[in-house]
């Protein structure tokens, strides 16, 4: 009698297995149950969110782990900080219609979802009204009368949550709609997925990305060299081969990447795999996770560090976003 085939695990089954509760975490990486009290109290202001494959680089009943640091559940999430708010980069000021912020010349961006395949604690969007921003038909026909009345509009960038949890059948979709605005010449995707979630990288998407007339970018989101392994890579190298270009933005975390090995070991692996780092962003002032905020002048270190060892290509630009500002504002090194 011959065994039953094994398929491979889609994307979505995957996603279904996220865990969300902090005893299995515990279970699951053999962790101290001290730290169970603290990461149910922080899970109930903000959801604990992590999928399997994120999961298994993980290195158990480490506590340190530069990836559970950035998914753990914390008691210093619930800690009052002055200056850190619940909508740090004043976005809902930028609203002009459901599902749409409009902040900068040139192009809009998209909130195709509230749902992610991770929830990352440090997330400046985690106190973001979602429920209000859903994305219906009669939502995105407004979005798409706002774009065509505004022909200064040359790039539309998908977001979230993360697009990428929208079906291949609906991003499809979407897709042909903004073909028919003619001032429309790029698609940015900003995602997480590729990342914590590769197996979300199918052939069916990438022929999406190929097909269409705009030009494609994606905006990976990868913090620490731990977190590209080979499937990452695998679904990198499908999106360069569907002519998609693909960059990467890293945000400065305490006792993440605040080291200049570190971040020049992404810088690294990152190009090896086919990406271009992009941005560094300082941390975003949102509620609930002063604990990652390093300070400018150390991130200003780190910075020099890094152009002493890394040919400029790999140097990525260390950026704040402000309020209000018509661009993310550069920290140049020699401000100090």
């Amino acid at each position: 009698m011959h065994s039953p085939i094994q398929l491979p695990e889609t994307w979505q089954t995957l996603l279904s297995q996220t865990i969300e509760s902090p005893e299995a975490l515990i279970r699951y990486l053999q962790l101290p149950e001290t730290i169970l009290q603290d990461a149910h109290r922080a899970s109930a202001e903000f959801t604990m969110r992590i999928p399997r494959p994120w999961l298994d680089r993980i290195e158990k009943g480490n506590l340190d782990d530069p990836l559970l640091r950035q998914v753990l559940p914390l008691g210093e999430e619930l800690n009052e900080v002055a200056g850190f708010t619940q909508d740090p980069l004043e976005e809902l000021h930028s609203n002009p219609v459901d599902g749409l912020i409009h902040k900068y010349k040139g192009r809009v961006l998209i909130i195709l979802t509230g749902a992610c395949a991770i929830n990352c604690r440090y997330c400046f969007r985690r106190h973001f009204p979602y429920a209000e921003n859903r994305l219906g038909p009669a939502q995105w026909q407004n979005i798409i009368d706002y774009i065509s009345a505004d022909k200064s509009i040359t790039e539309v960038i998908f977001s979230g949550g993360d697009p990428l949890v929208s079906s291949d059948a609906r991003i499809k979709q979407l897709i042909a709609d903004l073909e028919q605005i003619p001032h429309l010449t790029r698609l940015r995707i900003h995602s997480r997925l590729p990342v914590v979630l590769p197996q979300r990288v199918t052939a069916s998407l990438t022929s999406i990305l190929q097909q269409t007339r705009l030009n494609v970018v994606t905006v990976i989101h990868s913090n620490h060299p731990q977190e590209l392994d080979d499937q990452v890579a695998t679904a990198i190298h499908h999106l360069r081969q569907a002519n998609v270009t693909v960059l990467n933005q890293a945000v400065l975390l305490r006792g993440v990447n605040d080291s200049s090995d570190i971040l020049a070991a992404l810088s690294e692996k990152l190009f090896n795999i086919g990406v271009l780092p992009y941005y560094l962003f300082t941390f975003d002032p949102v509620k609930g996770a002063a604990h990652f905020d390093v300070p400018d002048t150390e991130a200003k270190q780190l910075m020099r560090q890094l152009q002493d060892r890394l040919p400029g290509y790999l140097v990525p630009r260390l950026a704040r976003e402000i309020p209000g500002r018509g661009a993310k504002t550069l920290l140049f090194i020699d401000q100090d």
